[in-house]
């Protein structure tokens, strides 16, 4: 197993969520009501990589992780199980706010809204890095 092309293509979708991140934190911060069209849309955006990422994952990661060591297979499981509940959770966000009417008519809502849902994903990729990713690579170098 090469768990260095995802972690390549992990890293590249991160990044792009982490920069999703950044640009919705500056629009919100520069004004919900006046940039409402500017944030809807890069919820919209943010979700199709989200989506990609998740895809990547699910189909080349994980997989190839299942047929790895126990470790490294129990923990990638924990990681897929608990990657679902993040994504359902974005989307129902996104599904609420992909509209700059409803950005203009409730800001606060959206607000903390956004805190809650981003700092999850944030704190997740963030733990990827720091735990998973890692681990792959200790994993990988073991069985090479």
């Amino acid at each position: 197993m090469s768990a260095h092309r995802p972690r390549f293509h992990g890293l590249c979708l991160k990044t792009s969520i982490l920069d999703a991140i950044a640009g919705l934190r500056a629009s919100t911060q520069a004004g919900i009501a006046g940039n409402a069209d500017e944030i809807a849309a890069r919820i919209v955006a943010m979700s199709g990589v989200i989506k990609l990422h998740l895809a990547v994952e699910d189909s080349v990661l994980y997989p190839a992780l299942a047929r790895g060591g126990a470790r490294l297979a129990r923990m990638s499981q924990a990681y897929q199980n608990e990657m679902r509940g993040i994504v359902a959770d974005y989307m129902e966000f996104a599904g609420r706010w992909n509209l700059a009417s409803r950005l203009a008519a409730a800001p606060e809502q959206f607000r903390a809204d956004a805190n809650r849902v981003l700092r999850t994903v944030y704190e997740r990729i963030r733990r990827e890095d720091a735990e998973f990713y890692p681990a792959i690579e200790a994993g990988s170098h073991m069985s090479a």
